[in-house]
């Protein structure tokens, strides 16, 4: 029973790890890109730390409750999920509060590929997989994310002002 709440908990933490630093660096790297402004950035991320959050937590749960999981499990994956992705979230604040705008996207790229490439090279050592290939594939997905969020931030700077 208490290896079901810490797998539980895991899958919350993988899941809120990854999205929490893939969904802020791209709507951080979309706003910096559309407009270039510091508050937006900040209103942004501390948007994405409290409604996201809620967002995934309640996605796990849903996707707990659907696959037959026993209730103390689906809380524990939902808690860890909420908690994880408003973390990692907030996180991405401190470069911004500190540094400038640009320097602080730069900074939080840099951030967001440790915490995915640590978090992939770990579990791929723990599924007895090929780690490099792991970091590579979790870094290529969040570089597009970042290219396309930028490029859509571009277009949206020139299309709507």
């Amino acid at each position: 029973m208490k290896a079901r709440v810490q797998d539980s908990i895991r899958a919350g933490f993988s899941f809120g790890l990854a999205s929490g630093v893939i969904t802020t660096l791209g709507l951080m790297v979309g706003l910096y890109a559309g407009t270039g402004s510091t508050l937006a950035v900040i209103g942004g991320i501390i948007t994405i730390a409290i409604a996201d959050a809620f967002s995934d937590s309640m996605g796990m749960h849903l996707s707990e409750e659907s696959g037959g999981k026993k209730s103390k499990d689906i809380w524990a994956s939902m808690a860890a999920t909420f908690l994880t992705k408003f973390s990692v979230a907030i996180i991405f604040l401190v470069p911004v509060l500190l540094f400038p705008l640009h320097d602080a996207v730069i900074a939080n790229i840099g951030l967001g590929a440790i915490l995915l490439a640590v978090f992939s090279y770990r579990i791929a050592l723990k599924r007895k997989e090929n780690p490099w290939s792991a970091v590579a594939e979790h870094i290529a997905i969040a570089a597009a994310v970042i290219a396309v969020t930028y490029l859509v931030g571009e277009w949206i700077a020139v299309a709507f002002v």
